[in-house]
């Protein structure tokens, strides 16, 4: 017992270190930048799935996590100086507990909205597994390392929470309700928590029902501003809803309703789900999310301010007190003008640190991969789980979030089968619930074919199709390339030069996950288990604009 616990603990530390090295250099991408570089943004700010954003000041500092489901490490944590340009910095969830459990992939579920706050010189985190409850986790720094996630409450069904000390210094834990675990929704409960915010005191009150007004009302943000209490929180459905503030003099309600923002006439559908924040100059703003489908759920910024006490978001030119979305606007003033960055997207794969926008599709083991410093990312194969039809239920995918509506990656790999295996296989991937990919993939023989595989329906266990385009030299490196078209039509290619690229003959339609956007990335299984593995080696993967070979 002793050594598992050491070992557990020296991956967490090894984890730990290696998702923060890479957090110092500034990136921007070729792809989506927000900053026009006039004094204006555009809308997202973030064009990349980052749901459920939530986002805290300290001092003159930003920063931004999300829900991150079933992806390891989990709950990002993105930096900003202006509330327009971003940078990832870290994580705060090295594995998801419990371990075993999410050791293979739980789509769908795992690590919900969450919310972060800074109280008492501590970093905090409340986020709920919608299965087991609402944890929290604690840092001097928001790069870490982070405390082991501490259950707060267990329970099924118990969603989006927000942590609020008052002024006496009593805690509270506002949330919302799963209907899928709890069998009901659209109401939200506070609850009494010790002043630490590590326990619940009570069973809570009910403090909204939304039943008639606001189906579906969820993710509440809770403050406090002249004297009233108020939470905000969006309804109607991430695609087609509204964002709602409660107001009342009590923490406990009765508790006042308004619109503060709606779709009205702008393209920016259903402004769900955010975060409140302001500047050390004293202007407000509104984080949230769009739900844009298959790229997932895009971060907006918006202004905000504040008519008899109620809080306006977005552009009001009607003057109702309703909000609308806006695409430009002008930059915060946080008194300063800070460099153009964007999170990271591309890796040449040259540090020992595997690079921050990279996500494993469960929790990982330390025989998947191996970083260096000479310049590439070596994947060695991994067995697929007996009881999977397809790649829907391998562990070992290594994926980061469309960066972009359009864009090509490209990947140069040389790939060194285990002549003692057949079916090795390593590829490009986009992955939702159906997927294709272009891979090489070995037989007994010690031939190596390049082949293009989709699957439709992975989600219910299809299984792949698969087509063979060409007999590869095993000896010489590939590269491999999708580009993502408007509405993510992909395009599957591959080039023994570098230079010109054959297409693959199918065009592929990305889909969605569960609750998130499609997902680009790399992978590398076998379908039997010996002594040993072979393995692929990345040089580098790149996004760029659309090419046109």
């Amino acid at each position: 017992m002793f050594n598992s616990r050491f070992n557990f603990s020296i991956c967490i530390l090894l984890t730990f270190l290696s998702i923060t090295v890479n957090a110092q250099n500034t990136f921007v991408s070729k792809v989506w930048v927000s900053d026009r570089g006039d004094g204006t943004y555009q809308n997202p700010i973030i064009n990349a799935d980052y749901s459920d954003p939530d986002v805290c000041r300290v001092g003159s500092d930003y920063y931004l996590t999300a829900s991150s489901f079933n992806s390891s490490p989990g709950l990002p944590i993105l930096h900003s100086k202006d509330l327009v340009n971003w940078k990832i910095i870290g994580y705060a969830l090295h594995r998801q507990l419990p371990i075993e459990h999410f050791s293979k992939p739980q789509h769908g579920n795992g690590v919900w909205a969450p919310a972060i706050r800074f109280h008492k010189n501590e970093f905090y985190i409340y986020y709920p597994d919608p299965d087991f409850g609402i944890y929290v986790i604690k840092a001097a720094k928001p790069t870490g390392p982070w405390s082991e996630p501490k259950l707060v409450e267990a329970g099924k069904g118990l969603i989006d929470p927000c942590p609020f000390w008052d002024e006496d210094g009593q805690a509270y834990l506002a949330h919302a309700w799963a209907g899928s675990r709890a069998g009901i929704k659209s109401i939200l409960t506070i609850k009494k928590m010790t002043p630490d915010g590590t326990a619940i005191l009570d069973e809570g009150t009910m403090v909204y029902d939304g039943h008639e007004l606001d189906p579906t009302i969820e993710g509440p943000k809770i403050h406090k501003r002249n004297g009233y209490y108020y939470i905000f929180a969006p309804a109607g459905g991430v695609s087609t809803g509204w964002q709602v503030v409660l107001r009342s003099k009590s923490i406990y309600g009765p508790y006042e309703r308004k619109i503060v923002m709606a779709q009205g006439k702008s393209s920016i559908n259903g402004p769900h789900q955010g975060a409140w924040v302001n500047t050390i100059t004293g202007e407000d703003w509104f984080v949230h999310f769009q739900d844009k489908g298959v790229y997932g759920r895009v971060t907006h910024l918006q202004p905000m301010k504040w008519v008899n006490n109620w809080p306006v978001i977005g552009a009001d030119e009607d003057r109702d007190g309703i909000g609308e979305p806006v695409l430009t606007y002008k930059k915060p003033n946080v008194g300063k003008t800070y460099p153009i960055e964007t999170p990271v997207d591309s890796d040449e794969f040259s540090s020992q640190a595997l690079g921050l926008q990279w996500q494993w599709h469960a929790n990982p083991r330390g025989t998947w991969h191996t970083t260096s410093n000479q310049g590439f990312l070596r994947l060695f194969s991994h067995k697929i789980p007996e009881d999977a039809k397809n790649l829907w239920d391998v562990p070992n995918l290594l994926l980061q979030k469309f960066p972009s509506d359009t864009f090509t990656a490209t990947t140069k790999v040389q790939f060194s089968p285990n002549p003692k295996l057949e079916n090795e296989k390593v590829g490009l991937l986009i992955m939702g619930k159906s997927y294709a990919n272009i891979a090489l993939k070995s037989s007994l023989n010690g031939e190596v074919s390049l082949v293009y595989g989709s699957c439709k329906k992975a989600l219910d266990k299809t299984q792949e199709d698969e087509k063979i385009l060409a007999k590869i030299d095993k000896n010489k490196p590939i590269y491999l390339r999708v580009s993502v078209v408007s509405g993510g039509k992909c395009l599957f290619s591959y080039s023994l030069d570098g230079t010109n690229f054959i297409q693959a003959p199918d065009e592929f339609s990305a889909e969605v996950g569960v609750w998130i956007g499609a997902k680009i990335g790399i992978f590398c299984t076998r379908t039997t288990q010996i002594n040993d593995s072979g393995y692929a080696d990345f040089d580098w993967f790149r996004i760029e604009s659309v090419s046109k070979n």
